[in-house]
């Protein structure tokens, strides 16, 4: 759902019941620990029912409160500075086994996005990338290696791939200054929001491009310039996220463009071979 939860428990406030107030200061003073909490353990805390939890839900306009709860906790991923991470991040393991807590999460983040891909999208992806003039690739901060990551792969098979360099925002126009309606702008963005990646897919979507965004929600800042919106949940890893989900989208995306262009790809591959071989790119061991 595509509000601003903060702002609406705002506007709501006045016509809430005590009860219902009660929950609302819990949510805007403790977002960060509210955000985990069950609708029980919620109600328990300040004093009220299960059902009044779920009915304070619904009267935000959730459909329920796992609905709700999703929105506290993109809230939480776009507010909290790195060291309220940290803190969060150590309440929710807590203190087992981190190595098998953390990538039992991983798994669960891969699971849950592979459930909610939208298939259609990624296919329209593939198909910009394929029918693309040039393809322009950005990410900034925590996002800049899955860009490269990208880049990185499709350059051995295309030769129109641009990495743009999420430098100062003037030299990342100048660097899609040419962009255009043949073009397509792949574009990443996880919490906290680079502004600087909203200039760019703004300025790309303006130029009629086709923007493909990955990003952790809809209500990225990014989702309302996409032409092709893929999402992939990246909950929080210690003082950053986790990008395991959206990695595995690309490894999916790369296959699926090698598959659709594979003779091509091939032979391009098979030069590409020789290259590293006449050069001793790769070590024999």
């Amino acid at each position: 759902m595509t509000i601003d939860i903060a702002r609406r428990i705002k506007d709501f406030y006045p016509t809430f019941s005590k009860g219902q107030k009660k929950i609302a200061t819990a949510v805007l003073n403790e977002y960060d620990k509210v955000a985990y909490m069950t609708a029980a353990a919620l109600g328990k805390k300040v004093g009220v029912s299960e059902s009044t939890v779920v009915r304070f839900a619904n009267e935000l306009g959730f459909e329920g409160y796992a609905e709700f709860q999703r929105a506290v906790q993109e809230l939480v991923r776009t507010r909290l500075t790195p060291n309220q991470r940290i803190e969060m991040t150590k309440a929710r393991i807590g203190h087992g086994d981190l190595v098998e807590n953390v990538m039992e999460a991983d798994i669960a983040k891969i699971r849950y996005t592979l459930d909610t891909l939208n298939r259609d999208a990624f296919h329209a992806a593939v198909d910009a990338i394929l029918e693309a003039r040039n393809i322009y690739v950005m990410g900034a901060r925590c996002s800049e290696a899955l860009a490269f990551f990208l880049k990185y792969n499709l350059s051995l098979i295309f030769d129109n791939v641009h990495f743009v360099q999420p430098t100062s925002t003037g030299e990342v126009f100048e660097q899609i200054l040419d962009i255009g309606e043949a073009d397509v702008f792949i574009a990443f963005s996880f919490p906290r929001y680079s502004s600087k990646m909203v200039s760019a897919v703004k300025f790309a979507k303006k130029n009629n491009a086709s923007v493909v965004v990955i990003t952790d929600s809809e209500i990225s800042p990014l989702a309302p310039f996409a032409t092709c919106l893929l999402t992939a949940q990246s909950d929080m890893a210690s003082f950053t996220d986790s990008l395991v989900a959206p990695f595995s989208i690309l490894n999916a995306m790369i296959v699926e463009i090698t598959s659709r262009r594979e003779r091509e790809i091939t032979r391009r591959l098979e030069r590409l071979e020789a290259v590293w071989d006449e050069f001793n790119v790769y070590t024999k061991q």
